[in-house]
């Protein structure tokens, strides 16, 4: 599967609506605007890939809301530098 402009497109639709939410950290808004969330979800559901819902994906497990992600991030308040351990956020 390839990240094509129209997934491009999708994501700059994704951030614009998580952006109207409150999020203000724009290298929150960024970093959304670069995930490829369709490569993470089966192929047949890629018209839910740039929803903000979260969504099931393989092994009893879902795909987070995205602007729960970036709520959560921008509470962090990451400096460029700074170091994060993710511990128990993903399904691999």
């Amino acid at each position: 599967m390839k990240d094509t402009f129209k997934h491009k497109g999708l994501r700059q639709q994704l951030v614009a609506i998580i952006k109207n939410k409150g999020i203000t950290d724009e290298r929150v808004l960024k970093a959304i605007s670069k995930v490829p969330r369709h490569l993470f979800m089966d192929s047949g559901f890629l018209d839910h890939a740039y929803q903000d819902k979260a969504f099931p994906i393989a092994a009893d497990q879902t795909i987070s809301q995205p602007y729960t992600v970036a709520y959560q991030t921008e509470l962090l308040q990451v400096k460029k530098g700074d170091k994060v351990l993710e511990i128990g956020t993903g399904s691999g």
